[in-house]
């Protein structure tokens, strides 16, 4: 039987192999267009001036160099449990507001209420505990803190699902095969995308762990969704 310790030592593994090409395929398999959403998910944090940010899952740290490009006075704890990852991000986006922290989404290393956000790029479904995590990042915020999530998300069904789901099982393995040579690692991303909660479902789970205000918004063709709340 797999145990979810496993489960995150596979999953570190896996991040830790496709480090180097992270942005390349985010790029490629979005047509640019993840740099925007990362942009709304910042936006849509409403940050005061000089914020206290925690960037859960901040791989090569995009997120937290978008928190403080438009926050300069911020400062933001950028959290991963990838080591390769944060060093690789350490070196793209050297900053004095940004503090980089091995550690894990279910077990965070911070007190209570420190946060006036927690935001996170890609991360939720690939966490083994879910609920635990959501409640690890209620817990580090701020009253009235702010939760945003970027995420993918399982599909309503309409009239472009089969060229979606082509995309996803075989051209997207595919580039991954090409640019990185790590295939399987983009095969794993269809899979936990299919296998991940509706953005309706993710609603019901943010408002057992706490938060409220919860609202969401889909993109490219419903495959993706924002999520926000707060404390």
């Amino acid at each position: 039987m797999t145990t979810p310790n496993h489960q995150s030592g596979a999953m570190r593994d896996m991040f830790a192999r496709i480090a180097p090409n992270y942005d390349l395929m985010n790029r490629v398999m979005t047509g640019g267009q993840d740099t925007r959403w990362r942009r709304t998910v910042l936006q849509r944090a409403d940050l005061p001036r000089s914020a206290t940010i925690l960037d859960l899952g901040a791989g090569t740290g995009n997120l937290a160099r978008e928190a403080v490009r438009q926050r300069p006075s911020s400062h933001v704890a950028a959290t991963d449990f990838a080591i390769p990852m944060l060093r690789l991000a350490q070196g793209k986006h050297p900053s004095p507001n940004i503090g980089w922290n091995a550690a894990d989404a279910l077990q965070l290393p911070f007190p209570n209420d420190t946060f006036d956000a927690v935001v996170s790029g890609f991360l939720l479904r690939n966490v083994t505990d879910l609920p635990r995590s959501l409640a690890e990042q209620h817990r580090v915020l701020k009253p009235g803190g702010k939760f945003v999530s970027l995420d993918t998300t399982k599909p309503t069904p309409h009239s472009l699902s089969p060229l979606i789901k082509l995309y996803m099982h075989k051209i997207i393995p595919a580039l991954g095969r090409l640019l990185t040579g790590n295939g399987d690692a983009y095969t794993y991303l269809p899979e936990s995308s299919e296998n991940f909660l509706s953005a309706e479902a993710l609603t019901a789970h943010l408002a057992a762990a706490g938060f409220r205000k919860i609202l969401y918004q889909r993109y490219m063709f419903g495959t993706i969704a924002i999520h926000w709340g707060e404390k």
